[in-house]
C-alpha cells in the first residue's frame, strides 16, 4: 500500500507553491493575483495533472503561463473597455448645440444624397455594412458568394467618396 494520492499532492504542493507563486508575480505584477493564479496552477494540477510525474516542472511552467498570459489578457480588454466608456462618458457630458444637431442633421441629407446616387446593390451593400451586417450575411442577403463582397464593398466605398467629392466642389 502506497503513500494516499492526497499526501503526494500536499508534497508537490509544499515544494513548488513557492516557485509558481514568484514566477507568476514576475508576471503579472500584482501579488494578490499571483496568488490567485497560482491557486488556479494547482487546482488544474490537482484535477488533470501529468501524464509524466517526471516532467512536473515544465508542465507547471507551462501552466502557470498560460494561466498568466490569459490574465494578463484579459486585464488589457478591461482597460480599453474602460478606456472606450470613458471616452463615450467624456464625449455625451454636454448635450450638442442646436447648431450641431442641424450640422449632423445635413451631414445625414448628403449622405442619404450620395447613397441614392450609387446603384441598388452597392447602395445596400454599404447600408447592411454599417448597420452591422458580416460579409457572409451581406452575401446572403444580395445573394453573392462570400469572397465577392470585399471587393463590393471596396468598390462602392469609392463610388461613394467620388459622389461626395463631386458633390462638394461643386457647392465650393
Amino acid at each position: 500500500m502506497g503513500i494516499p494520492e492526497s499526501e503526494i499532492f500536499k508534497a508537490i504542493f509544499y515544494e513548488h507553491y513557492p516557485i509558481v507563486r514568484r514566477k507568476l508575480t514576475a508576471l503579472v505584477r500584482d501579488e494578490s493575483a499571483a496568488d490567485d493564479l497560482a491557486q488556479e496552477v494547482f487546482l488544474r494540477l490537482y484535477r488533470n495533472p501529468p501524464d509524466d510525474p517526471a516532467a512536473l516542472g515544465a508542465w507547471l511552467h507551462r501552466v502557470l503561463t498560460r494561466i498568466g498570459y490569459d490574465y494578463l489578457d484579459k486585464k488589457a480588454r478591461e482597460r480599453r473597455l474602460q478606456n472606450k466608456q470613458e471616452q463615450l462618458y467624456e464625449v455625451g457630458e454636454s448635450p450638442p448645440s442646436g447648431e450641431e444637431v442641424l450640422i449632423s442633421k445635413l451631414d445625414q441629407e448628403d449622405v442619404h444624397e450620395w447613397l441614392n446616387e450609387l446603384p441598388d446593390r452597392d447602395r445596400q451593400a454599404l447600408l447592411l455594412r454599417y448597420s452591422g451586417y458580416s460579409y457572409a450575411e451581406i452575401a446572403g442577403e444580395l445573394g453573392l458568394r462570400p469572397p465577392v463582397v470585399g471587393t463590393l464593398l471596396h468598390r462602392a466605398t469609392q463610388r461613394l467618396r467620388q459622389n461626395a467629392a463631386k458633390s462638394l466642389s461643386q457647392t465650393e
